[in-house]
């Protein structure tokens, strides 16, 4: 489709980072090129220059490095053996390809598990899953653009904390870090989740004076391990600050001399700065905690609180209202079903819940999952350019899935786990549809809710139809948008 639309629609001149190809393209190139040039716009022109020239512009320093090193070395390595028929780019275009698809994958098997561990609802993960793999952000899940590999990572972190891998995940949540910048506030799972344990182990052993002093060993115990676990996840983007620090605040030399002339020329044309470029630092590095990531938002993108709040920025506001209105409907049902659990922050034990836990997506294990999706929206809403909220959100939080899936599995009588007779659409001889109580589907019916879907599309419900065409219509749209270098996107 990306192919199709890129070959039929003009491209839109957008003012965008677009670096000039220094190599002749071969037969081979035009053919990748037409493939897949769709997937290198936008963002993703800085991840393809960065992993063939490096950090050369400042604010390429925008975005972090452990994805473009792996398409360098997926470029280098898995595909040496086309170096005689493609250039650099083709080969990295092509690695971008394979290793945003392959991401997608695991992050799509990785939601799935950590669906059935939180949610304890098989249906609802697998639908979620799907969602995912539908999701209007799977558009930038294709392309050329760290997403996947951040959602990959931190699905993965997330499903193995559920599962009590505390460890494996603080190094997933590390490695995830150095993909995306808001990957740091997923330290706040590892810190609530030792809070919540502890809290609880309170709650259920109150302490005495004989038992002062193991409470204190204990409080230390859990401040160090707290200390070391936001140290790992914040280290991969400490040492790249340190480093952009160290290539454009430490005054060697002018601009590199193995810098192309064309590629200095667009420095100059555009006003992009080279690393200690006249021999004059950036203001940023006189900064008392000279953070470049910081700067590059502000002084390039404008990025700051209500800056985008400005009447012609009305249609990329449509872009994501959508999904907007999707998280705040998510928060305010979960809200409204557990308030006495919100405004404890889930740390009070209480009976009702020690004994079977509470499945769905109302349960309490969502919790902690639903603070971190409301504060990216929040954030993303006021301080961002507004149209990125969708893969902002699609790629680092799983509630919008499962929000989906649990009104689909709500409102959709197909797929129900149990129903009664005024409740369903269906016929007596339609009914076998209908998935049993425990899960599983009646004898004879198919247990893959898409099967049972299209085998029964007529009798959809309307709001099924309307969360299923919502995430069609929208992903084709954010195909076309893309792949086009059209305006407000």
């Amino acid at each position: 489709l990306q192919a199709l639309f890129n070959l039929l629609i003009p491209d839109h001149a957008a003012d965008a980072f677009s670096p000039p190809r220094l190599s002749e393209a071969g037969p081979w190139d035009a053919v990748v090129e037409r493939l897949l040039g769709g997937l290198s716009r936008w963002d993703a022109e800085h991840f393809l220059f960065i992993a063939e020239r490096g950090y050369l512009y400042e604010h390429n320093c925008a975005f972090l490095p452990l994805y473009p090193l792996s398409l360098r070395a997926a470029a280098a390595g898995l595909l040496w053996p086309l170096g005689r028929l493609l250039r650099v780019r083709s080969r990295l275009l092509l690695a971008a390809a394979g290793l945003s698809s392959l991401c997608s994958v695991l992050a799509a098997a990785a939601l799935y598990g950590l669906g059935r561990a939180a949610l304890r609802s098989r249906p609802v993960a697998f639908l979620a899953a799907l969602l995912f793999s539908l999701s209007p952000a799977s558009v930038f899940l294709a392309a050329a653009y760290s997403e996947s590999m951040f959602a990959c990572l931190a699905f993965g972190a997330m499903w193995q904390l559920e599962r009590g891998q505390s460890w494996l995940s603080g190094l997933l949540f590390c490695l995830a870090s150095g993909v995306r910048a808001n990957g740091l506030l997923n330290a706040g799972f590892l810190l609530y989740s030792r809070g919540r344990r502890f809290a609880l182990r309170l709650q259920a052993a109150p302490g005495s004076v004989g038992k002062l002093l193991p409470l204190w060993k204990q409080l230390l115990s859990l401040a160090s391990s707290a200390v070391l676990a936001c140290a790992g996840i914040f280290l991969p983007f400490a040492l790249f600050q340190f480093y952009a620090y160290l290539r454009f605040c430490e005054l060697g030399t002018a601009a590199e001399p193995s810098v192309p002339q064309a590629l200095l020329q667009l420095a100059r044309d555009r006003g992009y700065r080279l690393a200690a470029m006249d021999g004059v630092k950036p203001p940023w590095c006189s900064q008392r905690f000279p953070l470049v990531y910081s700067y590059i938002q502000d002084s390039y993108w404008d990025v700051g609180f209500l800056r985008y709040f400005k009447l012609r920025q009305i249609p990329n506001f449509l872009l994501a209202m959508p999904v907007t209105l999707l998280g705040s409907w998510a928060a305010w049902t979960y809200v409204t079903v557990n308030p006495r659990h919100c405004l404890t922050l889930g740390l009070e034990r209480r009976k009702s819940e020690e004994g079977k836990p509470k499945a769905g997506f109302c349960s309490p294990a969502v919790f902690v999952y639903m603070v971190h999706a409301t504060v990216l929206l929040v954030f993303g809403f006021f301080c961002m350019h507004v149209q990125v909220l969708t893969r902002f959100l699609g790629s680092s939080s799983p509630i919008l899935y499962w929000f989906s899936a649990h009104l689909l599995q709500e409102y959709e009588p197909l797929l129900r786990t149990e129903g009664t007779g005024n409740q369903t659409m269906a016929s007596h001889t339609e009914k076998s549809v209908l998935a049993s109580s425990d899960g599983a589907c009646c004898r004879g019916t198919p247990e893959n809710p898409v099967v049972r879907l299209l085998m029964n599309y007529r009798l959809i419900t309307p709001l099924s139809k309307c969360l299923l065409g919502f995430f069609l219509s929208y992903w084709l749209l954010g195909l076309i948008l893309h792949c086009n270098f059209w305006p407000w996107t």
